[in-house]
């Protein structure tokens, strides 16, 4: 058996993002935990998330099990990729309703990364949060949407001051993507022009360089991920 090289937890981890963050990793000799309602059978465990729990009860769920599968042992990275999208004015039928759903897939999930790093990240490790590009000015058309997003910039710029909570010389850092190529996306756009769509595999490979602390921003940046032609460049806010 080969020897591991590096622990992460990645926060979303059976989504479409996180399940090339999970492969990515994996295939550098790296232990790779996920966290998501349904197991990764490419990670080396999982943490299963009960959506029917409040957001206290599933801190309590998540950390203990997180505790069971780490024991003694520290993560280099944790990985929050987690979310949704749903659109919505003041004026939708849905408009609460789809906002308590951001608020849950966005904002909790970034907010329990924290925590989780706060207590198993090593002091020069790396948490990365999911923001939105979109979200740095209004979002008329998908108000909950933004505002989920817009908390999640909030929350990166106050881990990263001091006094944050995070271990010293770590890393906090948020990409801000506008439209990843997922799937999911190409399901639902399918007359979209691709070519500004950020690939999976780009993002992952971020994370990975941060791992190995190559190309990482200043403490707290908030990082648009700008695709055109088929080529992204990252642009801190």
């Amino acid at each position: 058996m080969a020897a591991i090289l590096g622990r992460v937890f990645v926060y979303g981890g059976k989504g479409a993002l996180g399940s090339v963050c999970v492969s990515t990793f994996k295939t550098k000799n790296w232990w790779v935990g996920s966290i998501d309602m349904k197991p990764n059978g490419a990670a080396d465990a999982n943490v299963i998330v009960n959506v029917e729990q409040n957001w206290i009860d599933q801190e309590n769920s998540i950390l203990n099990q997180i505790q069971e599968i780490l024991g003694e042992n520290k993560l280099d990275g944790v990985i929050c990729v987690a979310g949704g999208w749903a659109g919505g004015n003041a004026a939708n039928k849905d408009f609460i309703k789809n906002s308590d759903m951001m608020w849950k897939q966005s904002v909790w999930s970034s907010v329990i990364a924290a925590k989780i790093a706060s207590q198993y990240l090593k002091e020069d490790g790396f948490l990365s949060l999911t923001g939105a590009k979109p979200a740095l000015e209004g979002t008329p058309g998908m108000i909950g949407y933004g505002m989920a997003k817009a908390a999640v910039h909030q929350l990166t710029k106050s881990l990263a001051a001091d006094g944050g909570g995070l271990p010293s010389q770590s890393l906090v850092a948020t990409i801000l993507p506008v439209t990843l190529d997922t799937p999911m996306n190409r399901k639902w756009m399918p007359k979209a022009d691709t070519s500004t769509w950020t690939p999976l595999e780009f993002v992952a490979e971020i994370f990975w360089k941060w791992s190995q602390n190559q190309e990482r921003p200043a403490n707290g940046s908030l990082l648009q991920l700008i695709t055109k032609y088929n080529k992204t460049e990252i642009i801190s806010v």
